[in-house]
């Protein structure tokens, strides 16, 4: 079956901002106006058609991120919706790394919050092209020139208003175009679909001009051919200004910025069309990067349907109809129903039972998919997110995507007999389905801790395990991540020697460890160059470092004293938490010609390793996060003490209307129960956001009472 719409009349964009700056509301106007669903969703009312989850529409949240399909001129829009809470960051991570744009949107009243700092990193990151709405101006307190002065200041991005809104809060009755110079007014009697296009009101006309001058500058600086209009004083066509915008958005120079009310009806069209206008079609695009199966190459997959197929597991589903769905984002080539396609990172062929186009959560059946397209397929049981799918005769493996590490875990055990095989079967399925949901048993206690990115996400885990998978479940007291690390330098030697009838095992190492607090990524690239066997592991923060002079150790037991070392990080020296941020060096040792064996030397290097870092002046380390809180100015008294007495540092206040913005910095083990007493304190008109920032040390006096606690813990089970 040939493809229906070319390529380059696609958009694959993603629609991002904080929480409640009106995501899902954005999305679902856009499918009302492009004549997907004749009646419009509602957040609040629990009618949104991509908040299908019954825990959204309950909360009034959007959780997991949702896929759908539109047309707009001819152009097709696949979307996905993403959350906005920091806990289900992860979703928002895994869709910008298959989108080709994003609509990042902003508060009209609140501006850059810091989860719009967060997700616009995390474009960054993938070169994500963006353009930025700014939604409810409609509200009391709407600031335009504010949020592009928060976009200048705090995102160090470069904003050109393409529109600006036509008077503001009450009286907000449209958007003035500074390309084409003309109004936009909506008629509200129906809900926006119809409006009327104007000549620009005389009171507005002076700072049109101001705004289009600042436009036609700034394009200026990054396009050559609307400078050299703009040097010759020669007048610039709107059809020239879209292209040089074009060009500038997709080369990530220029951001363009609309605005509107979502909720209100308002600015949705003029945003359709900057999507078509300004983000990029797959073609647009640089071609996919990958590396061959040994990882010696870099290979390329350009968007074309004729090259041989290649996509991306973005994400897993489960579904209680048809199974395991695998989330596709195809950069070339194409896939038919009943093809084999082959998973490089588990050396497996899989077959695809069938193909299907979401929209939200239902499903329509399809044959075929092609380059650029995002779709969900089911047959692929051993897949999981991150992983490529390809031709097995052309493989390539995709760069996988990078996952926060769980900063809080809670015990959880089965209410019943009956529900303890259903839990380990419900488990298995949510943490395939999300990446930042981690499972493991304590070795002292042997609970089953489940860990994940908040409060409210491991709440809505245990939900689902209840309502999908019918499992009961008791949930202990939220735990803190803690971390272990050395605040000194020491040695010590580790020493394995056994002497049995047969051959016996030596290992014998001498090794030195220093704290590794931020390492510079560059100086640690020329390090692990300089000699084969040093290694720097991301995830542990770990930098190992071989000093061995003249073979004292020989070559081949040097890794195996690695691995020693690694696996005592992951049990640290103090309360048993993992280790982050040591430098440690392999200076000395000694070995056996018929003894020495590698499993000797791993023994040796993880003895030695605790030894010094028990020497090292080990502290212990708790996760700290940024904390932002809306608070009415009469209850700043209440609210700031609060944060004193949890241990928090007020970093900033910013007054916006009649609320204050307090920013603080606040240890996770303190904000338990935060979102309750800040409703009693506020009689509920208080909002805040919190999101991890860093590890930090510890005080000695809680530091004491955590130790003691988890030897109470392993003393008496």
């Amino acid at each position: 079956m040939p493809r229906t719409v070319p390529l380059e009349k696609t958009r694959n964009i993603g629609i991002m901002a904080h929480i409640d700056a009106g995501k899902t509301t954005t999305t679902e106007r856009i499918l009302y106006y492009t004549g997907i669903t004749h009646k419009m969703g509602e957040v609040h009312e629990g009618t949104a058609v991509m908040d299908w989850m019954e825990q959204e529409q309950e909360r009034g949240i959007t959780i997991t991120s949702a896929a759908t399909t539109c047309f707009w001129n001819d152009i097709r829009i696949n979307i996905i919706d993403t959350p906005g809470h920091v806990d289900f960051t992860a979703e928002v991570e895994r869709s910008l790394r298959v989108l080709d744009g994003a609509i990042a949107i902003l508060g009209g009243v609140e501006g850059v919050e810091p989860q719009t700092e967060a997700v616009w990193r995390q474009a960054d990151k993938y070169r994500v092209p963006r353009i930025v709405f700014v939604n409810k101006m409609d509200r009391v307190g709407a600031d335009f020139e504010g949020c592009l002065r928060d976009l200048r200041s705090k995102l160090r991005a470069t904003p050109v208003a393409v529109q600006l809104p036509l008077l503001a809060e009450d009286d907000f009755l449209g958007v003035i175009d500074l390309i084409e110079e003309q109004a936009v007014v909506y008629k509200d009697e129906t809900l926006g679909a119809m409006y009327d296009v104007t000549a620009i009101p005389a009171e507005h006309r002076e700072k049109v001009r101001q705004y289009r001058e600042q436009m036609i500058e700034a394009l200026g600086e990054v396009d050559d051919h609307i400078l050299g209009k703009y040097v010759h004083g020669e007048a610039v066509t709107a059809e020239e200004l879209r292209a040089a915008l074009r060009r500038g958005t997709i080369d990530l120079k220029v951001f363009p910025v609309l605005c509107g009310s979502a909720f209100k009806n308002k600015g949705i069209q003029p945003l359709l069309d900057a999507v078509v206008n300004y983000l990029p079609s797959p073609m647009d695009i640089p071609p996919a990067e990958g590396q061959s199966l040994d990882g010696e190459k870099t290979l390329t997959r350009a968007a074309d349907d004729n090259a041989p197929f290649a996509a991306l597991v973005f994400k897993i589903m489960t579904d209680p109809f048809v199974g395991q769905l695998a989330f596709l984002r195809v950069y070339s080539g194409s896939l038919e129903v009943g093809e084999f396609v082959y998973n490089p990172r588990r050396d497996r062929r899989e077959r695809v039972s069938r193909l299907l186009k979401m929209h939200a959560n239902k499903r329509e059946e399809i044959t075929e998919v092609y380059a650029g397209d995002i779709a969900a397929a089911v047959g692929l049981k051993t897949v999981s997110t991150g992983d490529t799918v390809c031709h097995e005769r052309a493989p390539i493996v995709f760069e996988a995507m990078d996952f926060p590490t769980p900063v809080i875990s809670v015990a959880i055990e089965p209410k019943t007999k009956a529900d303890q095989e259903k839990m380990g079967l419900a488990l298995s399925k949510l943490t395939q389905e999300d990446p930042t949901f981690k499972v493991h048993t304590d070795p002292d206690t042997g609970q089953t801790l489940i860990s994940g990115m908040g409060e409210l996400h491991l709440e809505i885990l245990v939900d689902r395990m209840m309502r999908e998978f019918s499992v009961a479940a008791n949930v202990g007291r939220p735990q803190v991540a803690y971390r272990e690390t050395v605040s000194g330098a020491a040695e010590a030697e580790g020493k394995y020697i056994r002497q049995t009838g047969g051959r016996g095992q030596y290992g014998h190492v001498s090794l030195r460890v220093d704290p590794l607090p931020h390492p510079d990524p560059a100086a640690i690239t020329e390090i692990t160059k300089k000699k084969p066997l040093n290694k720097f592991d991301g995830e542990l923060n770990l930098l190992f470092l071989d000093e061995i002079v003249g073979g004292v150790v020989p070559r081949e037991y040097i890794p195996a004293v690695y691995q020693g070392v690694r696996e005592a990080m992951e049990s640290g020296v103090l309360a048993g938490y993992e280790m982050t941020g040591v430098q440690v060096a392999l200076t000395d040792g000694s070995y056996h010609e018929v003894d020495s064996s590698e499993i000797a030397f791993k023994i040796a290097g993880s003895i030695g390793f605790k030894e010094a870092a028990r020497k090292a002046k080990p502290v212990l380390l708790e996760p700290v996060m940024k904390v932002e809180v809306v608070v009415p100015e009469e209850y700043m008294g209440d609210v700031l003490g609060d944060l004193s007495a949890r241990r928090g540092h007020i970093e900033g206040m910013e007054k916006r209307g009649s609320t204050q913005i307090l920013r603080s910095t606040v240890p996770l083990a303190e904000m338990f129960g935060y979102a309750t007493d800040l409703r009693s304190r506020t009689q509920g008109r208080a909002s805040y956001s919190m999101h991890f920032l860093r590890y930090e040390q510890t005080p000695p006096a809680i530091a004491e009472e955590v130790i003691a606690r988890v030897q109470g813990r392993a003393v008496g089970k």
